[in-house]
Parts: structure tokens; C-alpha cells; sequence
């Protein structure tokens, strides 16, 4: 015959403050791991999708309806490889060198290293944006620009890791020159001669990407006539 297992009744006082501890935890997991909570809007997911058939892509929308947010979850999928089951997109299976970029080094850290990397401000918030802290490995910081990262050193699924560079428009074209990239997210409009060179770094690596995020404020620019005559 098996006997009933019983517990001891534990004070409601002592209940309340394991349950607290255990929000908390649940609390912390989710704001260090928001890779894994993302759920995209229908037309970000299909932006994600077209990767899988274009080597160009824009995503041109008016301002504050998550364009940077989209760009920086598909970078930090890439970079650490934990590609969820809905994901549409295009899959790189290693370890991947990117650039992520806007139009000013203060432009790239406000929104880009913010929503890629957390708070530039305060690094022991680093990791609660796109990029899972378990994941961030070590970093180098831009001279000159306070609170500016250079680049990060990601974990890759394989057991590798995966590289990020934060890049600015206004470095000049020279500053784009030399290196070969797997994939960059430019978000804000960028110079013609600028997006000519960053196509030049993926162009000797098959599978790479390059995607653009911005509203245009510029109007019919070189850049936006360029994709819109493509289409």
C-alpha cells in the first residue's frame, strides 16, 4: 500500500518571501534572455522571411514602429545562432563577423548598442536587450565617444564565437574599407558611397546579408530610388 506523501506546512510569511525570490528570478531570466521571448509583428516577420531570397533588404517605415528593434533581434539571432522553431529567415550555421551601424557614433550608441546590447550608460544592465547576457563575452569601447562600444565578442551555439563591430556613417567611406563582413544592419539612411562600400565587405562571402532600416527622411534619396527601382 502506498502511503500519501505530506509536506510541512510552511509560514505564510516564509511562503510570501520564496514566492518573491521566485518572481524575481522569473523576472531577471526574461530581462537577460529577451532573445528568447521575442515575437515579431506580421511585417517584421516578413522581412525576415525575404532574407532567404535577397541579398538587399529595406525595411522602410515611418518613425517609432520597431524597425531597430527588428533589425537588432535578426543580428543577435545571427550571432548567436539560437534561431527559434517560428524563424523564416535566413540561417547562418557558424559563427559570423558583422557590422552594425547608424549615422553618427552618438546615433549608433543611443539606438543601436542600445537595443542590441542594453543601457550604454550601465553595463550591469548589458544584456538586457537583443543579445542575452549569457552570451556577451567581452568587449572594446570606442575611443572618444563616452559610453561607446567598438566591438563584442558573442557565443555562438557551436561552441564558437561570433564578433560585432559598431560602425558610423560619419567615419568616412575609408573607415568601411579592408575588412570582409558575414552580414551588416545599417539602420538610419545612409550615403550612397557609404552603402556602395558596405556591399564591397560582404561581396566575396556567398551567403552573406546586408539590411537597411530608417525612415525616409531624406526623400527620394540615391539609396531609397535605388530599391524602389529594383522592385
Amino acid at each position: 500500500m502506498t502511503m500519501p506523501l505530506t509536506l510541512p506546512l510552511m509560514p505564510s510569511a516564509k511562503l510570501s518571501e520564496v514566492l518573491t525570490r521566485l518572481e524575481a528570478e522569473k523576472d531577471r531570466r526574461e530581462r537577460t534572455n529577451r532573445l528568447a521571448h521575442y515575437r515579431p509583428y506580421p511585417k517584421q516577420l516578413e522581412f525576415y522571411a525575404t532574407g532567404t531570397t535577397s541579398r538587399e533588404r529595406l525595411l522602410m517605415a515611418a518613425n517609432q514602429v520597431g524597425k531597430s528593434y527588428c533589425g537588432a533581434f535578426e543580428v543577435a539571432y545571427h550571432l548567436t545562432g539560437r534561431y527559434p522553431d517560428w524563424w523564416p529567415g535566413k540561417r547562418f550555421n557558424r559563427p559570423v563577423n558583422w557590422w552594425a551601424a547608424s549615422d553618427t557614433s552618438e546615433t549608433t550608441r543611443d539606438t543601436v548598442q542600445r537595443n542590441l546590447v542594453g543601457p550604454p550608460q550601465i553595463q550591469s544592465e548589458w544584456g538586457t536587450a537583443a543579445i542575452p547576457a549569457d552570451c556577451i563575452l567581452d568587449h572594446s569601447r570606442r575611443m572618444g565617444v563616452a559610453d561607446a562600444l567598438d566591438t563584442i565578442t558573442v557565443k555562438h551555439v557551436s561552441g564558437g564565437y561570433s564578433t560585432l563591430g559598431f560602425k558610423s556613417y560619419d567615419q568616412g567611406r575609408q573607415k568601411w574599407q579592408g575588412t570582409v563582413k558575414d552580414g551588416i544592419w545599417m539602420d538610419e539612411e545612409p550615403p550612397l558611397d557609404i552603402y556602395t562600400e558596405a556591399l564591397t565587405r560582404t561581396n566575396t562571402v556567398p551567403d552573406a546579408t546586408i539590411m537597411l532600416t530608417f525612415t525616409p527622411l531624406l526623400g527620394m534619396s540615391e539609396v531609397v530610388h535605388m530599391f524602389l527601382d529594383s522592385e
